[in-house]
């Protein structure tokens, strides 16, 4: 192939993302220069911040710009190169963007490294990648659950939310997870080894919280807010954490008011404390957390679920959508090539 497309962000969206707000836009592949490779997109990844860094806000990262590839992870082949440390043929996962080609140069601004032998590309991007490590630093240097406690998980079929419960048995807590429908329900059952799950399409979540934590919750690790949020915080345990992953039931929209929570009373009335974080104020320790990440899964005590669909390029607006309207189990991704080893 001579041509490179890319999608690029052509308007602001308003409330969920359509396809015209993005722009199909082919360009030649690109040529390294000295210390620079370009490597064959295969695989994409996508979580639901991506929606929010469309909107022109400030936030811990700018916004995509207008005209630009939109921001992603990947995995993909070197195809060519002129750097040393990423010969062709290698693998390499980092920031990659909507595009079937990538420039890139290896420097910490696209957080690129090669796919470990043994490691399977996608887990590059899953359990041993950002979502692997939020749901590390989360609940241990967040939450900071201890031996015996109950641990709430909203979201939980999701990449991170699956991974905080599976990490918290490993750590002696109880783990109870939030999810959407029976498929969900029983594989954090039957596959993630969790304690207890409360299907959210069936049943009242906050009654049965009530019913499964008698004494309250210890360690609430929501990736949901609004109503959800709401009911584990009328369940919080003296002395409590509520720890702020994400917030999809918003859409991370600006255009639209998220439904309001009301039980935030409850943090003074348990002397209990609710706090915010993102994966980035970690990077130094990221080593740390990949480490026992893998070690948990060769010993056994980690699984995880992989929704890949696939398709071209310009099937991605539809594969984020698909993570707001509840139909992935796990990881979501969008495989868009093959590599040729």
């Amino acid at each position: 192939m001579s041509e490179n497309r890319r999608l690029v962000l052509a308007k602001r969206p308003v409330g969920t993302v359509a396809d015209d707000d993005f722009e199909l836009r082919p360009e030649p592949i690109p040529e390294p220069a000295d210390g620079q490779f370009v490597a064959k997109v295969c695989w994409l990844s996508f979580d639901p911040a991506q929606r929010g860094w469309m909107n022109d806000v400030p936030s811990y990262i700018p916004p995509v710009q207008i005209g630009e590839p939109m921001r992603a992870w990947g995995v993909g082949e070197v195809v060519s190169s002129r750097n040393d440390r990423f010969p062709v043929g290698a693998l390499v996962s980092g920031r990659m963007g909507w595009q079937e080609y990538a420039l890139l140069d290896g420097t910490p601004q696209f957080g690129i490294s090669i796919v470990p032998p043994g490691v399977p590309p996608t887990a590059a991007l899953g359990v041993f990648g950002t979502t692997g490590l939020t749901a590390y630093f989360g609940l241990l240097d967040v939450g900071r659950p201890k031996e015996g406690d109950l641990v709430l998980v909203s979201g939980a079929a999701g990449a991170t939310g699956s991974i905080v419960g599976q990490i918290a048995k490993i750590h002696g807590a109880m783990a109870v997870g939030i999810a959407g429908g029976p498929q969900k329900c029983d594989w954090l059952l039957d596959e993630a080894g969790f304690d207890a799950v409360i299907d959210y399409k069936s049943e009242n979540v906050a009654a049965r919280i009530r019913e499964l934590a008698p004494a309250g919750v210890n360690v609430f690790f929501d990736n949901v807010g609004g109503p959800i949020l709401d009911a584990g915080l009328a369940n919080i345990a003296q002395g409590g954490a509520v720890v702020l992953c994400g917030g999809i039931s918003s859409g991370y929209s600006i255009d639209e008011k998220p439904e309001g929570i009301h039980n935030t009373y409850m943090l003074t009335v348990k002397s209990a404390r609710m706090e915010g974080f993102i994966v980035l104020n970690y990077v130094e320790r990221f080593g740390e957390a990949v480490k026992a990440l893998a070690g948990w899964a060769q010993e056994g005590k980690l699984v995880w679920a992989e929704d890949v669909q696939e398709g071209g390029i310009e099937d991605a607006p539809a594969t984020l959508r698909r993570l707001f309207e509840g139909k992935n189990l796990g990881k979501q991704l969008l495989q868009i090539a093959e590599p040729s080893a």
